[in-house]
């Protein structure tokens, strides 16, 4: 297994995982994505001028896991800092080391880049998720508040 940046040829192989992420968050059938932001994301990772990167589990030309990350600014540090915001697995290869290894191919991106901090979210009942992660990482305590900006 290798750990890789996506490339154009990925977008069959990661969509279905995008889906599949994001059907285990609630945005299935009437409440998935639009088909344009799905499409408007895989065209930031393309793109260089975009702070937004993925990063895929290849095997044999087979996707396994995807993870996707941003690096952004922050009042705390002069270095920026990298949020990886989705990381999947395909549900057959669970358990086997790929989660945790899109974890550090984010963290070794972001080193080379000079992010001093990777940070990510998960919800309180991902138990599978959370059992990996607090083996890599440590959980701060902090909740995240979410709001739409219009009233």
């Amino acid at each position: 297994m290798i750990i890789r940046p996506v490339a154009a040829g990925d977008f069959d192989q990661w969509l279905p995982l995008w889906d599949a992420y994001n059907a285990f968050y609630g945005r299935s059938g009437p409440t998935a994505l639009p088909r344009e932001i799905s499409e408007s994301t895989w065209a930031r990772f393309l793109d260089p001028a975009e702070p937004v990167h993925a990063l895929v589990a290849d095997r044999e030309a087979q996707i396994l896991g995807i993870a996707h990350y941003l690096f952004h600014a922050s009042t705390t540090s002069i270095e920026p800092i990298c949020y990886l915001q989705d990381l999947l697995t395909s549900e057959q290869e669970r358990g086997r080391g790929v989660g945790r290894a899109l974890i550090e191919g984010v963290a070794e991106a972001a080193h080379t880049a000079g992010a001093t901090r990777l940070y990510w979210h998960t919800h309180h009942t991902n138990a599978t998720a959370r059992a990996l992660y607090d083996k890599v990482a440590t959980e701060t305590g902090f909740l995240v508040y979410s709001r739409k900006t219009t009233p």
